[in-house]
């Protein structure tokens, strides 16, 4: 039985607890800037603390599990999720929320998400897109599912509840589902795709050609790549508008008077969209080409920003958030895959790590920079319109770029 499709299971499970966990913040906003009497950029700070080391410490967590097993890299990730939920449903002061959210859920989250992400592109090659997609859709669901649950259990219980209960969801089932994630089909003597390369089982029903150098470049060789840095302020540019929605959707929503369950609803809906956009732009890329993909979805992100910006009224809202979804599910379903395009998949998990620190300074600023905004102009308008043109600009930079394997191509000619 072809294993990679249950290492694409743990990784769907795992993102699904741990980004569920973390993209459930909005629906603690207002709760938290009521307890601690705070501003909504000294609130906003705690989700860009979490965002900026999960992200970023994928580039050390990455090449650890291209090392050892990623199970037990991934498995340790959502240890430390649980511990840094369990923290902060005790938390009596903004710094222990800001240490709590940081230390534990910033740190768990970032041994988690690149070892996971990784294996599944070693599983798998003609459908990576697919795959990879089926994979990370864990987050979209996660943050369909999981935001209206936290803020059921807010208003039946407290916001310390709530929080109590998703530490123990990720101490049981994170850890769980880590567990099945295996780092490469070596390890379990299969191959890819679970079909033998030409000539190396006779009799296979189908035969992968093997591709010279399919195996790919080591991190400093990408590193000295343009492709790599292309990537990398696309990835930054457009993660700017993508971090805003899962901290200011909720208190945007409420200051049109629309209520915190059309923030939830909001919420869900982004999740359910962009679960069904890593099907259907993963699979869609596979057939007509990933880079071109990306480029369409840095478009969508670009029109998203804006049209938030003139947004209000629910069905604007809900307009912004099925596109919104669809685009951002795409995005996070075609970057890792995009990476492994060029780069091959020999130190995979340490080039996605190391491309997921510019994520991290996105997710980071971003939130930070819509909350202080608002704090002085009691508007979201510029931060958004400024996520729509850095989205813009990371369409054009790609586009900038060759394909894939006319690059991997010609930069293995002597």
């Amino acid at each position: 039985m072809f294993y990679g499709w249950f290492v694409v299971g743990g990784a769907f499970t795992a993102l699904f607890i741990a980004f569920g966990a973390a993209y459930s913040f909005t629906a603690f906003f207002d709760q938290l800037q009521g307890e601690f009497s705070a501003s909504r950029s000294s609130i906003s700070l705690i989700f860009s603390i979490g965002a900026f080391l999960y992200f970023s410490l994928g580039a050390i967590s990455g090449p650890i599990s291209d090392r050892i097993n990623a199970r037990w890299v991934c498995a340790g990730g959502m240890f430390l999720l649980g511990v840094g939920l369990f923290w902060v449903s005790r938390a009596s002061s903004l710094t222990e929320i800001y240490l709590g959210y940081g230390l534990g859920i910033g740190v768990g989250i970032g041994f988690a998400y690149a070892p996971a992400i990784g294996a599944v592109q070693r599983w798998f090659v003609r459908r990576r897109g697919f795959a990879s997609g089926l994979a990370v859709s864990g987050i979209g669901l996660g943050t369909a599912a999981v935001p209206p649950l936290a803020t059921a259990l807010i208003l039946w219980f407290d916001w310390r509840t709530a929080y109590l209960v998703l530490a123990a969801t990720a101490l049981i089932g994170g850890v769980a589902a880590a567990l099945l994630i295996e780092s490469s089909p070596e390890r379990r003597g299969q191959f890819p795709d679970g079909v033998a390369p030409a000539g190396r089982l006779p009799g296979a029903d189908r035969a992968v050609p093997v591709v010279p150098g399919d195996d790919g470049l080591t991190l400093p060789q990408a590193l000295r790549s343009k492709p790599f840095w292309v990537l990398y302020a696309a990835g930054l540019l457009a993660s700017l508008g993508v971090s805003m929605p899962f901290v200011h959707m909720m208190p945007f929503v409420q200051d049109l008077g629309l209520g915190k369950a059309t923030g939830a609803a909001m919420l869900g809906l982004i999740g359910l969209a962009s679960t069904v956009g890593r099907f259907l732009v993963g699979g869609a890329a596979d057939r007509f080409g990933r880079r071109r993909a990306m480029i369409g979805i840095n478009l969508g992100l670009a029109f998203t920003s804006a049209w938030w910006a003139i947004s209000t009224t629910t069905w604007q809202l809900s307009l912004f958030a099925i596109v919104f979804g669809t685009c951002y599910g795409g995005f996070v379903a075609l970057a890792p895959a995009v990476t492994a395009d060029y780069f091959g998949v020999r130190s995979i998990s340490a080039i996605i790590g190391a491309q997921f620190t510019a994520a991290s300074i996105a997710m980071f600023a971003g939130p930070v920079l819509a909350g202080y905004a608002f704090d002085v102009m009691q508007s979201y308008w510029l931060p958004l319109s400024l996520g729509a043109g850095a989205a813009l600009i990371a369409a054009l930079a790609i586009l900038m770029i060759e394909e894939p394997d006319v690059w991997r191509q010609r930069s293995a000619e002597p």
